[in-house]
């Protein structure tokens, strides 16, 4: 039990009105030191990362949706043209390759199977390019309003693919200049080491434009 002594001279707490201004005081500097990080660009490498996933989200849609038209494509051809065997096998051949070769998020940074990726898809084209060039051949088939329908639409989804790649060359440019230069890289030492550098496509500033050649 306390003596009279002890109650004399314990000191009493501190009012809650005398410890509000020091709390108010915290907050505001967390607040401020928020806004500093923030300005310091501490939040860029994610912001970077995640444009990186979206513009490879966009060259996958159109790649699909390429593949997609191949199917009605070849059997219009075929409908006119089946002697054209060898041609419309590889295209058929092709589409699958490409298809089954699959980069997602976790694969992104994969400079392997960025490659295959890739090398399926010029596979791809080329083999588009022989079937465009085997039609010219088939008056009758060039005047199909199916196959002139698939022919637009493919050569509309070869410019979004240039596009998409391009969107998509930039982003890891900006992404990966981030984190090697200051302060960017300093960010990246201390709070995002787990993100890498990542794979681009093997395409020069003067190329990166141009949609892949299949020609009408």
């Amino acid at each position: 039990m306390p003596t009279h002594s002890d109650r004399r001279f314990s000191t009493p707490p501190a009012p809650t009105s005398a410890r509000a201004p020091w709390q108010r005081c915290q907050w505001l500097a967390l607040v401020c030191l928020c806004l500093v990080l923030s300005g310091c660009g501490i939040n860029d490498i994610p912001t970077l990362d995640e444009k990186v996933k979206s513009a490879w989200s966009q060259v996958e849609n159109q790649y699909q949706r390429r593949a997609d038209l191949i199917p009605n494509l070849v059997e219009t051809v075929k409908g006119y043209a089946s002697q054209e065997r060898e041609t419309l096998t590889a295209v058929t051949e092709a589409r699958a390759k490409a298809t089954s070769i699959q980069v997602d998020a976790d694969t992104l940074n994969d400079p392997q199977q960025m490659q295959r990726f890739e090398q399926a898809q010029r596979q791809l084209t080329g083999a588009l390019s022989r079937l465009m060039a085997v039609s010219e051949r088939y008056p009758d088939l060039k005047s199909n309003q199916n196959f002139l329908a698939l022919q637009s639409q493919l050569e509309g989804t070869e410019n979004r693919i240039s596009v998409a790649r391009r969107d998509f060359i930039n982003a890891v440019e900006a992404y990966n200049t981030e984190i090697r230069t200051f302060p960017g890289k300093i960010w990246h030492s201390l709070m995002y080491s787990d993100l890498p550098i990542r794979e681009n496509f093997e395409a020069t500033a003067a190329n990166a434009d141009q949609a892949p050649q299949v020609e009408f």
